[in-house]
């Protein structure tokens, strides 16, 4: 059962428990309003609660080993959506749904969809068969494993076992693996980027098991497996459905900040007209999402031909390059507004790491093991390290602010971003 067809499994079951809570509530004498008004209000909660869930995540591709119950996620994802549907009745002043409804909307919403994926699961189980997980480590902790395995009747089987993950991927296309048990201190450098990056387009679960070690990094979401806590390994930590909600609420800024952002941008084009001339619009190759080059917008705050002696060389806070009467457009950031078209275009996000340029980019990824995961959401125009950091900061304390925004991503830390982005240029273009 695909997760598509999940989504119309989803929308009819929804769409009849709308209609069984009112029917248990009245019979079939409805209150006040006519067969079709209802058929209105339950088709928009409906459409609520799928926009809701698939946002929140229930609609993404899941690895088959150690999920977690569904019915937590689901009621909170349910309460959002009846909030919402509550939301429009209060703005609009007409209701989806007699008032009392909601109660019985978000009991029935949340069993049905836990269900849904529960029986969507049973089905992979038998069209696919159970997962067929290839055991990594020390003798010790394979057939350690192996009895956890067996003695809790776990719905996946042994493929093999293999001492490390040397030629990982031959071993699993040998095995018939499904799936992959990381048992020992294995370095994830061994894994990460490749094969990782390969393993997981061809949907192959990898799990490393938690350690002691592990609890020092404030480790907090974890799987059980047959007993055993492991941790889902993945090369990209943002998942697509984060990624979507990201770019939707982007393009609900853009469209509300559209009047002022159109005014500020004209204003500025002005003033960069009169202080450096022609060529007011500076363009430049960056890394974007997933390593895709894309060409950036600013205005032009550096005399001509800035790099023509010294080269591709990272800007400093005093830096001499910069045009008369030019700094403060730097400081306060007016010479990044440009940068909108390229969030309209989705190349970049309000808020995400600094794109950086192609030769940085290449130097950084020898210097610092995993600076490529810092593309595994849009750049964007301000972002973590911007607020707690200087152009001067090192690229590698830039990269730790970056992964921490990125693992933490959620829509109040955009908008806490950009609040402290706002405090950050008012300091700055005051000094």
């Amino acid at each position: 059962m695909g997760f598509r067809f999940l989504h119309v499994i989803d929308a009819i079951t929804l769409f009849a428990a709308l209609h069984l809570v009112t029917a248990l509530r009245f019979g079939f004498d409805w209150p006040t309003f006519s067969y079709p008004h209802y058929v209105v209000g339950f088709t928009l909660a409906t459409l609520i609660l799928l926009t809701v869930y698939y946002f929140g995540g229930l609609y993404e591709y899941e690895q088959r080993l150690g999920r977690p119950p569904w019915l937590p996620k689901a009621s909170v994802l349910t309460g959002v959506a009846v909030l919402l549907s509550a939301g429009v009745a209060l703005s609009t002043g007409r209701y989806l749904m007699p008032r009392g409804n909601l109660v019985g909307l978000f009991v029935a919403a949340t069993f049905i969809v836990s269900i849904n994926r529960w029986v969507a699961r049973r089905v992979r189980s038998r069209r696919f068969g159970v997962p067929r997980v290839l055991l990594v480590g020390t003798p010790d902790d394979i057939v350690l494993a192996e009895s956890h395995l067996d003695d809790t009747g776990a719905s996946a089987e042994v493929a093999g076992h293999v001492p490390n993950t040397t030629n990982l991927i031959a071993s699993i296309e040998g095995m018939d693996a499904t799936d992959v048990l990381l048992l020992g201190g294995e370095s994830l450098e061994e894994i990460y980027p490749a094969p990782l990056d390969e393993l997981e387009q061809r949907l192959i679960g990898v799990y490393r098991r938690v350690l002691p070690v592990d609890t020092l990094l404030g480790l907090q979401r974890s799987r059980e497996i047959a007993g055993m806590p492991f941790v889902a390994l993945r090369t990209h930590a943002v998942p697509t459905y984060r990624l979507r909600l990201k770019r939707l609420l982007d393009l609900l800024f853009l469209l509300l900040a559209a009047p002022i952002a159109l005014v500020v941008l004209g204003v500025a084009a002005l003033y960069v007209r009169f202080r450096v001339g022609r060529g007011i619009i500076y363009h430049q190759e960056r890394v974007g999402h997933r390593g895709r080059i894309f060409t950036l917008y600013k205005f032009r705050s550096m005399i001509p031909d800035a790099e023509a002696r010294t080269g591709a060389v990272a800007a400093t806070t005093n830096d001499d390059r910069v045009a008369p009467g030019m700094r403060w457009i730097r400081a306060s950031r007016i010479d990044e507004l440009p940068q909108l078209w390229n969030v309209a275009r989705g190349e970049m996000s309000l808020v995400g790491p600094r794109p950086e340029r192609p030769t940085f980019v290449a130097q950084f990824e020898e210097l610092l093991p995993g600076y490529g995961r810092r593309h595994d959401i849009p750049p964007g125009i301000t972002g973590l390290a911007q607020i707690r950091g200087h152009y001067q900061t090192d690229p590698g304390f830039k990269l730790g602010h970056d992964l921490q925004y990125i693992v933490n991503w959620s829509p109040i830390l955009d908008l806490l971003i950009l609040a402290q982005t706002i405090g950050v240029i008012v300091r700055r273009s005051g000094r």
